[in-house]
């Protein structure tokens, strides 16, 4: 599918099909995770809400295992 930008106020949009959200079960209140390798776009709906979990976790593990280091560079 080849798709081209429409112009909405200052910014670009991408219209979406609307048989290609039903197939993605993608609606308008789904949020997308737009992120680039520096070529392409790549657009995926955010669907695990366990992830700030995650992040948290993996946050509180740094912060932890590397506390001293931590505090010196903030100094």
């Amino acid at each position: 599918m080849i798709k081209t930008l429409t112009a909405h106020g200052n910014s670009a949009a991408l219209i979406i099909d609307k048989a290609l959200l039903e197939i993605l079960n993608i609606d308008m209140n789904t949020p997308l995770e737009i992120v680039t390798d520096g070529e392409n776009l790549i657009i995926s709906p955010v669907r695990d809400d366990s992830q700030p979990d995650l992040v948290a976790k993996a946050l509180e593990k740094v912060n932890a295992r590397h506390e001293k280091t931590l505090k010196k560079l903030a100094d």
